[in-house]
């Protein structure tokens, strides 16, 4: 059976809608997903850079994430027919790790825990392919890197990219 890695953050986990709404609220903004337009919020506004990770890095910040339409449906079949690994770098904001464990034993506790990675480097991960967001991911990944469209990679090539999870359902299964 093939290998799949997943990442967690704006490919099953909707991280970017929250981040707005929090950003707007701290620093009184109206920022929306489309202002990305190729870019992190770090990017969009690099003198708060300190403060936004600062926000992130808050223990319980993913802890409500929404999900990602369609993923749940479609991660569970792919488990069917794959070994599906859940990767999250979760090492870029240490006190998110209790926050993400509990979210993906909710949302996607039909997967065995043992499923789910935290990391740093992925390049780690021995997959036949990881399905992210970030494309640094995919610099040292041995297997097939397959580009999860969020509003900061929009500009991003040179993988095979995915719309969301029915293109992952098509591609797949």
């Amino acid at each position: 059976m093939q290998t799949i890695a997943i990442d967690m953050d704006e490919v099953i986990a909707d991280f970017n809608s929250k981040m707005i709404r929090h950003f707007n609220a701290e620093f009184g903004e109206h920022i929306g997903l489309g202002d990305l337009a190729g870019r992190t919020i770090q990017q969009l506004r690099p003198a708060l850079r300190e403060k936004i990770n600062q926000m992130i890095g808050e223990p319980a910040f993913f802890s409500d994430l929404d999900v990602i339409t369609d993923s749940q449906e479609v991660v569970r079949r792919l488990s069917e027919k794959y070994h599906v690994f859940i990767t999250t770098a979760a090492m870029e904001f240490p006190a998110s790790f209790t926050a993400k464990f509990q979210w993906l034993q909710t949302h996607f506790g039909f997967l065995n825990a043992m499923n789910f990675v935290f990391c740093g480097n992925k390049r780690i991960l021995n997959a036949d392919y990881l399905i992210d967001d970030n494309i640094r991911h995919f610099e040292h990944f041995v297997g097939e890197g397959i580009l999860f469209t969020a509003p900061h990679n929009i500009h991003a090539g040179g993988y095979r990219r995915v719309d969301g999870w029915q293109d992952v359902a098509k591609l797949f299964l």
